[in-house]
């Protein structure tokens, strides 16, 4: 062949195969080959997210996490974890000559000296706020919704365990400055520590190295604010977002949406896009709230001091309630063999985690009640599961009662109320306001459960008043959407477990169990006639909708 016919079929070639790649796509070739990019990509970008108002939630949550991370690495160049006193000599001219703590001197010279200093500081405390309720939020929405059931039961005890660690976060981080006001909160949780029988004041002593308050508190708080903690609870959101992306997005029920369809928006590019402006949003609310609201001005306090204590002491609101536990409490003791053991503060503090363990509990509960194996992608509407939704409003009413325990003084002065009467009240109400928030919350679920089935059956009220040839005055019922008859439909209303016969078909009486009785009866009191408003079937929707029995 000639050089011209060469060079034709290498034009011919050329032109087939295209110009050649760029930089960035060979890059992206390269990786591709050794990391399989392509195909993850092509699997789960165009994954469906549902578009409902309440998924933000989880994202408001995420989103305060991140600002907290930001901030938090900005604020460690420059705080010092140190309790070797000091005399200060800076910018706040009202506390020169005072003798304080490192720590507290390099929390003034962030708060006055390093530019922005005070602006971060503020939004790191006010995103850890958001990011605790928003946790806090985000569960009871999953929970109302049942959608902790299966497969997201694991989800659910992640989310639990960074509810804790949240908690826990908090309190070594508000306890860092070494203020008056979060050295007063050290001490509670040191008397709270030394409450524990036996092995109380050896834990006392191996957390503060030596009697309180010690020299090493502070230092060994800091890298399990920083390090530790953080990086479990990155963690455990990486682990949390990969589940969602695996289990796929639950979903309200609706048109088109079965346990094995989604329907929504693809994650690229419409909710990376909506993402990332919400992102922006929530960091410009954290930003504005930094700057126009103050929260702990810890120059108000001054420093630690063992012989003193703050007027109206109050910790974050997410530890109100273990305050209240202890501050409603009678101040009742023991003595055994020369040991006093102090109930009033023990038993709180007991109470603690066993109120937040029964959070964490409740998807496995309601799984064994129920013995249901199936995975469950479509969300209930809280009115149909009333005694659920009963508990949880009960759990919410409980932390609030203690929640106004926990700030019993600050109350009585602002409300001119008797401290005495607040403190019997939130004893008193501790046992009867979460019983008469589930019977009222369960009345009105079964009462919406009822207008939900007068509406399938006879349609929406219109407002409008017909008089009838005989004289008779009737309002006028417009048939609801298929749509709408679907989404008030399609819920299950399966028989709760039961026990069966006792005796079989040959008069023999067969043990039970008694786990299986209480199973049986739990179930029956969850899931049973008195928990649920049969909703209509087929037949009595044609029946009432056909011929004369249409609705007017």
């Amino acid at each position: 062949m000639g050089d011209d016919g060469a060079r034709r079929v290498y034009g011919t070639a050329s032109a087939r195969r295209g110009p050649p790649a760029g930089k960035g796509e060979k890059l992206a070739d390269w990786a591709d080959g050794r990391l399989g990019l392509f195909g993850l990509a092509k699997a789960n970008m165009r994954k469906v997210f549902p578009d409902h108002w309440s998924f933000m939630l989880g994202e408001v949550t995420l989103y305060s996490f991140i600002v907290l991370i930001l901030t938090g690495v900005y604020l460690t160049l420059f705080f010092e974890p140190s309790m070797q006193e000091v005399v200060y000599n800076g910018s706040y001219t009202e506390l020169n000559g005072v003798l304080m703590s490192k720590a507290f001197e390099s929390t003034l010279d962030i708060s006055f000296d390093v530019r922005g200093g005070l602006l971060i500081r503020q939004i790191h405390h006010w995103a850890a706020l958001v990011f605790i309720t928003g946790m806090l939020v985000h569960m009871m929405r999953v929970f109302f919704t049942g959608a902790f059931r299966k497969p997201r039961e694991l989800n659910w005890v992640f989310g639990w365990t960074l509810l804790m660690l949240g908690i826990i976060t908090g309190l070594t981080g508000y306890s860092l400055p070494d203020d008056l006001l979060s050295g007063t909160g050290i001490r509670f949780a040191q008397g709270a520590i030394l409450s524990i029988p036996i092995v109380g004041t050896y834990l006392s002593f191996f957390l503060f190295g030596g009697e309180f308050p010690g020299e090493d508190i502070i230092s060994r708080l800091y890298p399990v604010h920083v390090l530790l903690l953080p990086g479990i609870m990155l963690g455990l959101v990486a682990a949390h977002l990969i589940l969602v992306f695996y289990h796929k997005h639950t979903q309200f029920p609706g048109p088109g949406r079965k346990e094995r369809s989604v329907v929504g928006m693809p994650f690229l590019p419409v909710y990376m896009a909506k993402a990332g402006g919400f992102f922006f949003l929530v960091f410009g609310i954290l930003t504005v709230m930094g700057a126009v609201a103050q929260i702990n001005p810890v120059w108000a306090f001054g420093p630690y001091r063992p012989d003193l204590v703050t007027t109206g002491a109050q910790p974050d609101w997410y530890l109100g309630f273990s305050e209240g536990l202890i501050r409603v409490m009678p101040g009742w003791e023991i003595n055994l063999w020369g040991h006093t053991l102090v109930l009033g503060v023990f038993i709180p503090f007991s109470l603690f985690p066993l109120i937040l363990l029964a959070l964490g509990l409740y998807p496995f509960i309601e799984a064994w009640i129920t013995g249901d194996k199936r995975e469950h992608h479509i969300l209930d509407r809280p009115r149909n599961a009333p005694v659920r939704t009963g508990l949880g409003v009960a759990w919410l009413t409980l932390y609030a009662v203690l929640l106004i325990g926990g700030g019993n003084d600050i109350v009585a002065t602002h409300l001119h109320l008797s401290i005495n009467v607040i403190t019997w009240f939130v004893r008193i109400g501790v046992f009867v306001l979460p019983v008469a928030a589930f019977i009222a919350t369960k009345k009105i679920c079964m009462g919406l459960q009822r207008r939900d089935r007068a509406k399938v059956l006879h349609g929406r009220e219109t407002g409008t008043i017909k008089r009838l040839p005989n004289g008779e005055y009737i309002e006028l019922h417009e048939p609801l959407a298929q749509s709408e008859l679907f989404t008030l439909t399609q819920h299950e209303q399966n028989p709760p477990y039961e026990i069966g016969p006792e005796v079989d078909a040959g008069g023999v009486r067969r043990k039970v169990r008694r786990s299986e009785r209480l199973r049986a009866r739990l179930a029956k009191a969850m899931f049973g006639l008195d928990a649920r408003i049969e909703k209509p079937t087929a037949e009595e929707y044609r029946e009432i909708t056909s011929g004369d029995h249409q609705p007017h």
